[in-house]
């Protein structure tokens, strides 16, 4: 049965905003059911691992909860060249798993994001990554995995919920920066969630002030979550329009 084994609320470095602090709201849960999970997912908040978390910060609501209507979704015509440019790409669902391979290929696109962005650059561990991305999948986390030949050149990995797909996190090669493999990861979801008949993708949070987070608001149609809904409370979404 799933328990809640942790829950508190930290004051830490903005993750989005440079030189602002953020408070954030974690829990950590044993054996999180699907239905748990999906209910938290609906109310804003993410998953790494057994770590739920959500920004509770007072007098700020710049972190806006987004998810994509994949059910209504249709594919432009920048889109299906971006699927056609990947059509030789092998992808192989699985659950999620960390090896040499995954280390190596997530620490490599890490050192490029901090040339190409300035992002911060730790080295994970085996025994971090499986913290991060593997403990705790249960029977709903999944990693998407893209190979070209044999070669492993990205991992997507998800959630598959009650009514769509949970967007966890999504790294790959960067000497395959030129296939928008980013866009592709994407894509895929929303094929996925169309095949199986789920009518949501969860992109996470959209920060207007974050580069990083900008290509989050031109998936439409999507929608916005209404305020910070607690487990026991209702939830709204209201369609969102990128400004």
């Amino acid at each position: 049965m799933n328990r809640v084994l942790k829950e508190c609320a930290l004051d830490e470095n903005c993750a989005y905003i440079k030189d602002q602090q953020q408070t954030t709201h974690y829990k950590i849960i044993d054996q999180c059911t699907i239905s748990q999970c999906s209910a938290l997912i609906e109310r804003g908040w993410r998953r790494f691992g057994s770590m739920f978390f959500r920004p509770i910060c007072s007098g700020c609501t710049a972190c806006e909860s987004l998810k994509i209507d994949a059910e209504a979704y249709r594919f432009s015509k920048s889109a299906k060249r971006v699927i056609k440019k990947c059509a030789h790409l092998k992808t192989v669902i699985r659950r999620p798993a960390v090896t040499q391979e995954h280390l190596d290929l997530f620490n490599r696109y890490h050192s490029h994001m901090e040339v190409k962005k300035g992002w911060d650059n730790q080295s994970v561990t085996a025994r971090s990554y499986y913290i991060s991305f593997v403990h705790g999948y249960n029977d709903f986390g999944y990693e998407i995995a893209y190979y070209d030949g044999d070669k492993l050149i990205g991992v997507d990995l998800i959630d598959i919920l009650e009514e769509g797909v949970s967007s966890i996190y999504f790294y790959y090669d960067p000497g395959y920066e030129h296939l928008s493999l980013g866009r592709y990861s994407l894509y895929r979801q929303i094929m996925l969630a169309q095949r199986q008949g789920l009518r949501w993708i969860y992109l996470g949070y959209y920060v207007e002030e974050c580069p990083s987070l900008a290509y989050k608001s031109q998936y439409q149609p999507s929608y916005q979550l209404v305020g910070r809904p607690n487990e026991e409370e209702e939830h709204r979404w209201h369609p969102y329009e990128a400004s």
